[in-house]
């Protein structure tokens, strides 16, 4: 079974077969045929690496082989090539090395290669079919030499090898043979051979030298067999054996190495480390030493932190004691960490800054209570403002940002408390008031008469304004705290910011790599020499983590100790410090905005107060019942308080003026129906008489000329020598009219003083306005045209005069409608201008019925014509009798209007006579026959209408009358 081969069978790393063979060779090759060997990355990265070493080199203690060999592998590589799991354990091999993404994967085809088709390959398929089939022909009839013996060789021998094998007997190759088996046993050795009756004859024992025989031989076909397969591995395990010497001699090599470098080690142990080592160690001791005062000094320091934080109370200075107790429990949990004597410190830390929160809190309470209920006059709007900007520092620092909530419930209570007090200061002046019987605010204000209730009520109003001053001026420090927080975080981050820019200016990579706390090069030694395992830098790292945490103690115990000595109430520098524990930027804005909305509330809750002592006076209806000056006066106090405070919280509230619109329009439904009822009684007892003008209303006339909307103050009474004019005058005309048109001049002044005095009622008075003119319209109407006036004054029938008076006073409401409107006009908004669409109906009615007026005029003459001139006769004596009735009635209808109506209305009126009279005669005319012939009765007719011409002309302001009467002629047949 011995090999003649020497060397083993190892794969080539860089041949060009699969099956390449590289042999070991100790001769140094030539140059030329030398290859670069490529190492394969190490099989176990946890090993060292190192520089590339020969197989012959000797093994180094500080580098190793970085070229993967047989010698490296860890199994036994024919068992490894041998696996039956070839497939698994190919895998596993390659991706234990290189990870699970080694696999076969599909390689992507190349894009600068053309893509190749069978088609292609057609021609030269074509072409080489002919000789491909003559070489296929001819490798059958002729086969390879080597091909044939090699196979024949293989076929021949293995073949021989089984059939050799196949005369061992199946029983010895089973694999549950075993000789102690009896069957096994009898069937291998039968005992017939053994066994005999007399003894062994000669045949027993041919026998039994057969049966051995036949089993050395069965042995030796299995041990040839065995050699033969011996021998085909011969190779492997004769490179495994020689493995095997080279890997002692290393080993031999590597331990005299060893032993050089101990004791190499040792002598510099004992001439170079052990003095140094000694003196670092020292060095270290004395450090040790250092921090250990350090740390006791600052546990005597926290030590006294529960006394410091009693004193800082007692003063009320709950920033500086915040800041203490969260000073000393980062110190407990960074540097005092794991100190049994302090280890319920934290917790009582803990329960005391609980405690200072509550005490803040009711601290707060109390402070917002105390201010609000002090007196409002004569004293300044904020008291204590150090106490008030100490406690919005604690309780911003401590996160209560719901401290605005405690200021709002007490601000609504005192503002209940303000119309108490008011309303008690009031009553005790008093007399007719006995607050023993009469307990209720609401009861009492109702006993007051409208002067002493109003006197209250602005005392209400400039108490409710003091106390909006106060809480502006409070919430105003409030805000300037937190502003001042807001500013001082900011600065802190710009200049963080621009120190970080200068630094990185300023110092290159090199230096910004180093920057640091400086260490000490022994106490890095130091560290890596006793500590087993810890590399270089390591150390290095560990030292420098130790020098901050050193520093930042140091840092800390000094500002414990000015902070113990010096003045903890420094608020904003405390909180500076403490940034990192103040709300953020976002909730800062929030709570800012939380206080303008508290002003607001404020202003809310003080006009809510003020309408509960609106609707108490108001529950009994003594609001309705005011005058209209009373009225003007409340109004006017109630604007300017909402005015003041509008300006006081930039809050536009509606309730306050809500309820005084409401009341306003109770006021304005009263007042409309007051004026309206009574303009009602004056025509309902007008005679339609023209009436004198006083003196007095002459001047509210001239004084709406001259642009003065509104009531002329009243003038005391005295001594007045001005008689009563006839006429009223307007801008140069003569206005006839009737006393009760002077009294609804005045009545819608009084519409329009109302709008100038409450603004707010210009939509609602307009409409009220309006309804009372076309009251008047109509009412005018149902007595003078509709002969009402018959029935309720007792006249006996409704002149002309008594119709060309209405029409005049009807005229001079018209001429006033423009200016109310455009008086209305400077009061509404330019979206209610709508509204004003109104007095364009009311012009109109107005002049519809000073048609209607003029119209009844001309029906009145127009029935006298029809009635006399049915009798008129063309005969003589000249002029009739009829033209004679006819001139009569036409000079007493000019009498009775002549002197009311201007005289452009009186020609266009006699005019519209003039027609009906001609239209009638010519009626008359055509009835009896008369033409325009020149005859008798056309000369009779003749001298009737110029009887009647003359008298006519001759009436005042009809001289340029057109009495053309050519029209009545019928033209001659």
């Amino acid at each position: 079974m011995a090999s003649g081969h020497s060397s083993s069978p190892v794969p080539r790393p860089g041949g060009g077969g699969r099956d390449g063979i590289y042999r070991k060779d100790r001769r140094d090759p030539s140059p030329a045929r030398r290859r670069p060997v490529r190492s394969l990355p190490d099989v176990c990265p946890k090993e060292p690496t190192g520089e590339g070493r020969g197989l012959c080199d000797g093994p180094s203690v500080v580098a190793e082989h970085d070229r993967w060999t047989v010698y490296s592998s860890k199994v036994n590589l024919p068992a490894a090539l041998n696996d039956p799991r070839l497939a698994k354990r190919e895998s596993d091999f390659f991706t234990k090395t290189w990870g699970l993404d080694f696999a076969e994967t599909e390689v992507m085809p190349s894009f600068y290669l053309p893509v190749i088709t069978r088609e292609q390959f057609g021609p030269y398929l074509q072409e080489t079919a002919q000789r491909e089939k003559i070489h296929e022909r001819c490798k059958t009839i002729c086969p390879n030499k080597d091909d044939v013996e090699a196979v024949s060789s293989v076929t021949t021998n293995h073949e021989k090898s089984r059939a050799e094998l196949e005369q061992v007997p199946k029983i010895f190759l089973r694999p549950d043979f075993a000789l102690d088996n009896p069957g096994t046993f009898s069937a291998v050795l039968p005992w017939s051979h053994f066994t005999s009756a007399g003894g062994k004859s000669s045949r027993d024992v041919a026998s039994s030298k057969l049966l051995q025989e036949k089993l050395s031989h069965y042995l030796d076909v299995v041990e040839v067999s065995i050699a033969r397969q011996i021998s085909l591995r011969s190779d492997a395990f004769f490179h495994a054996m020689s493995s095997q010497h080279e890997l002692q001699d290393q080993l031999q090599e590597t331990q005299r190495a060893v032993a050089v470098l101990r004791g190499r080690t040792a002598a510099m142990d004992r001439v170079m480390c052990q003095g140094p080592l000694r003196a670092l160690r020292t060095a270290l001791t004395r450090s040790n030493c250092v921090r250990l005062h350090n740390k006791l000094k600052l546990m005597a320091a926290v030590h006294q932190t529960q006394p410091t934080v009693q004193l800082l109370l007692s003063t009320s200075e709950f920033v500086g004691a915040l800041e203490l107790i969260a000073t000393t429990k980062e110190v407990l949990q960074q540097e005092l960490q794991g100190i049994h004597s302090f280890r319920h410190l934290g917790s009582q830390l803990c329960e005391l800054e609980k405690l200072i929160d509550k005490m803040m809190v009711e601290d707060f309470s109390m402070f917002a209570r105390s201010d609000l209920s002090r007196s409002l006059r004569d004293e300044p709007h904020v008291l204590e403002k150090e106490r008030l900007e100490s406690l919005v520092f604690g309780l911003l620092r401590q996160r209560k940002l719901d401290f605005l909530d405690i200021y709002s419930d007490e601000m609504i209570f005192c503002a209940k408390a303000i119309v108490s007090q008011c309303v008690a200061e009031s009553v005790l002046h008093i007399e007719d008031i006995d607050t023993e019987v009469v307990t209720k605010l609401a009861d009492q204000m109702r006993l007051m008469t409208f002067p002493q209730w109003f006197e209250l009520l602005e005392n209400v109003f400039d108490s409710f304004l003091l106390f909006l001053q106060r809480i502006q001026a409070t919430l105003s420090i409030i805000r300037n705290v937190i502003q001042e927080v807001l500013d001082s975080n900011q600065k802190n981050r710009q200049l963080e910011e621009e120190a970080v820019v200068r630094s990185g200016a300023s110092q290159g990579p090199e230096e910004a790599s180093s920057r640091g706390p400086s260490l000490q090069q022994g106490e890095a030694e130091l560290a890596y020499l006793t500590h087993e395992g810890l590399f270089i830098s390591d150390a290095l790292n560990e030292a420098q983590q130790q020098a901050a945490v050193q520093d930042q103690s140091s840092r800390s115990q000094q500002g414990r100790t000015e902070a113990g000595g010096g003045d903890w109430s420094s608020g904003e520098q405390s909180l500076m410090s403490g940034e990192s524990v103040m709300p953020s930027e976002l909730e800062m804005n929030r709570v800012i905005n939380n206080i303008q909305e508290l002003l607001h509330a404020a202003s809310d809750v003080s006009h809510d107060r003020c309408v509960k002592v609106l609707t108490a006076r108001d529950k009994d209806g003594s609001l309705e019942r005011l005058s209209s000056a009373e009225f003007v006066c409340l109004s006017l106090a109630v604007e300017g308080f909402v005015r003041d405070t509008e300006e006081l919280c930039g809050r536009r509230s509606v309730s306050l003026r809500g309820t005084l619109q409401s009341q306003a329009n109770r006021f304005v439904h009263r007042f409309h129906d007051e004026r309206k009822t009574k303009l009602s009684l004056l025509l309902d007892n007008e005679r339609w008489k023209q009436a004198e003008v006083p003196a007095e209303f002459q001047e509210l006339v001239n004084s709406i000329a001259d642009g003065r909307i509104s009531l002329p103050e009243r003038k005391t009474p005295g001594p007045d020598d001005r008689k009563p004019a006839e006429f009223l005058l307007v801008n140069g005309q003569k206005y006839a009219v009737v006393g009760t048109v002077l009294l609804l001049i005045r009545m819608f002044l009084e519409y329009c003083q109302c709008v100038n005095d409450i603004p707010s009622i210009a939509t609602d008075m307009l409409t009220r306005l309006s309804d009372f003119l076309k009251h008047f319209n109509s009412r005018s109407c149902q007595l003078v045209l509709g002969a009402g006036a018959l029935q309720l004054v007792g006249l006996k029938t409704i002149t002309t005069k008594n119709l060309a008076l209405a029409s005049r006073c009807l005229q001079l409401v018209v001429h006033y409608i423009p200016i109310i409107r455009s008086h209305f006009e400077t009061k509404l908004q330019p979206k209610q201008f709508s509204v004003l669409r109104h007095f364009d109906h009311i012009t109109k009615d107005y002049n519809d019925h000073i048609a209607e007026i003029s119209a009844k005029l001309v029906a009145i003459m127009d029935s006298l014509f029809e009635k006399v001139l049915s009798k008129y006769e063309v005969k003589a004596p000249m002029p009739s009798a009829c033209f004679r009735n006819v001139c009569k009635q036409m000079a007493k209808m000019h009498e009775a209007i002549s002197e009311l109506l201007p005289e452009e209305q009186t020609q266009m009126l006699f005019l519209r006579i003039n027609a009906s009279f001609k239209l009638h005669l010519k009626r008359q005319l055509a009835r009896l026959g008369v033409v325009n012939d020149g005859g008798p009765q056309h000369g009779l007719v003749v001298v009737d209408v110029a009887f009647y011409s003359e008298n006519v002309l001759v009436l005042r302001s009809l001289e340029r009358l057109d009495l053309n009467m050519a029209e009545i002629w019928e033209q001659k047949r």
